[in-house]
């Protein structure tokens, strides 16, 4: 490999997948390899979701390792290291920075009792207490969401239901900053990691600091959370352990980094304010950049800082996306049960994309409803759940298939609607990422359901290596926001179909109708049955 421009290893260990990258400072994906189905996650009753921090690891370096070995890569061209990893995380760690047990995840609702206890009132807005709703507000820009979801729920599950791992705890460490400790040795969080332990001052976006009101508020010691440090920070020199572990030379820099949503969203290509893009993952998400902060309980969306250096970005998720078709996969057409359907090949995604595309646009009516654990945005309700309504005798694989990546795009076309209220303006051509972005098929799609230009931009799948190896390049002096945005590179553009318009606002009415009439019972049955 030629050793002409600087380069910068970065990782990318999401829930499902790990990526490994060599990134140039403006953003060029020289070199990147992929492991899916990598570390389980483990369900648990009650609404629990966790990993193994172990197993992250051991992901990790055999990632780096192959990254390594099939790029030929010149240690030399090496710069520095930039880790990301899923927000709204929590693992627990001794003073010698060991895990005391298995990672609490983003998908994970244990905590949700004790946040709406926390954040109740007599005179409410939303469910939230008005008092207490002012005073996070003012400080944060938003507040713990009642999914149980965000890092402080957690926390407060820890403390509530696992106290003598909360005694034995050092520093609850998001996925990022443990990995961040595995590689320096340092405890340590960034502007953006700490935002949903929901302690921090956030109203000087270049001085976020943790908040005595605000934790005496939650009743977290300060003592138990990691210091805090600009995105742009450098954390330190990596530990001759780790590059041992990692086949790199020791002393590396080590950026702070942060998570996998703001790394994503400064891959994505769309930096300037109110320039959109879509996240299309396991999650996925509709947001920009704001230059202001605001807050919208109704829609559980907020502007928080960005990785951006004195940004804000507006922040929404919509829980289930991409794994909808991991769940058509794994639970219905390739299961591995008693009809000895499995294993999946190793293209089933490819199979998948052919299969919808022999249905027409809009399904032949069957509507598919997204919400498999839950929904965040535009409406907080962990009791919703997926369905497919409309099934005849006559529905085909194809129909569902389709209905699936339908479905998906109807919800994003629902958060658009809340999106475009809180910036106050329409959006216009949105940048796409992720790894469904790779499907032209789910690209039209999302371009008729929505109605804007749908622009794929290249390596779509590896948006957050990108976004990595940028911010590593704006921490440590290499490049600037201006030369990544000239380096932008978007592969094909999908315009809407005009044809398909009408189809699709008819079942989007639809789409919002089934909400609507649905959620009483949705309440009832998973109230009951989790």
């Amino acid at each position: 490999m030629p050793g002409e421009e600087p380069l910068i290893l970065t990782v990318d260990m999401g829930t499902t997948s790990c990526k490994a990258g060599l990134v140039t400072p403006t953003g060029r994906i020289v070199a990147c390899v992929q492991e899916s189905d990598t570390t389980p996650v483990y369900f648990l009753p009650e609404g629990g979701a966790e990993q193994d921090p172990d197993e992250w690891w051991a992901t990790i370096t055999r990632t780096v390792r192959r990254l390594l070995e099939e790029s030929g890569v010149r240690r030399d061209d090496i710069k520095a290291l930039g880790f990301t990893a899923p927000w709204s995380g929590t693992v627990p760690v001794d003073r010698e920075g060991r895990p005391l047990g298995r990672a609490i995840i983003w998908m994970d609702t244990r905590g949700a009792k004790y946040v709406r206890k926390l954040t109740g009132g007599p005179i409410s807005v939303e469910g939230y207490g008005l008092d207490k709703a002012l005073i996070w507000i003012y400080f944060t820009g938003g507040i713990p969401t009642h999914s149980g979801k965000d890092s402080i729920a957690h926390i407060l599950f820890i403390k509530y239901e696992r106290p003598e791992i909360y005694r034995a705890t050092y520093k609850f460490l998001e996925p990022k900053d443990y990995l961040n400790l595995r590689l320096t040795g340092k405890f340590a969080a960034d502007f953006t990691s700490i935002i949903l332990h929901w302690v921090t001052d956030n109203r000087d976006i270049n001085d976020i600091h943790y908040e005595k009101r605000l934790l005496r508020m939650t009743g977290i010691e300060r003592e138990k959370l990691p210091d805090l440090y600009p995105t742009t920070h450098v954390l330190g020199p990596l530990t001759p352990q780790a590059a041992e572990a990692l086949d790199l030379p020791e002393g590396l820099p080590v950026i702070i980094s942060t998570p996998d949503l703001q790394a994503a969203i400064l891959g994505s290509y769309a930096v300037q304010d109110y320039q959109p893009h879509i996240y299309l993952g396991t999650s996925s998400w509709l947001s920009c950049h704001v230059p202001y902060k605001k807050t919208d309980l109704k829609n559980n969306m907020a502007s928080l800082p960005s990785a951006v250096p004195g940004r804000y970005f507006v922040a929404n998720e919509q829980e289930t996306s991409g794994v909808c078709l991991t769940f058509l996969r794994d639970r219905l057409f390739y299961a591995e049960d008693i009809l000895n359907t499995g294993p999946a090949p190793e293209n089933a995604y490819r199979l998948l994309d052919e299969l919808a595309a022999l249905a027409p646009p809009g399904s032949n009516g069957v509507i598919f409803t997204p919400w498999l654990y839950g929904e965040r945005t535009p409406v907080e309700d962990e009791t919703l759940r997926g369905a497919f309504f409309n099934l005849s005798l006559n529905t085909t694989r194809s129909e569902m298939v389709r209905a699936v990546l339908e479905g998906v795009a109807f919800n994003t076309r629902w958060l658009m609607g809340a999106v475009e209220q809180f910036i106050r303006r329409p959006l216009g051509a949105i940048n796409i990422i992720g790894g469904g972005a790779v499907s032209e098929l789910w690209c039209q799609i999302f371009a008729d359901v929505l109605n804007r230009p749908l622009r794929q931009v290249e390596y779509p799948a590896m948006a957050g290596l990108r976004g990595i190896g940028v911010l590593a390049g704006l921490s440590l002096g290499l490049s600037t926001l201006e030369e990544y945005a000239q380096e932008a590179i978007i592969t094909r553009t999908f315009e809407p179909n005009p044809d398909n318009r009408r189809i699709y606002d008819e079942l989007f009415q639809v789409f919002l109708d089934l909400y609507r009439r649905n959620r009483s019972l949705y309440r009832r049955l998973n109230r009951r049955f989790g």
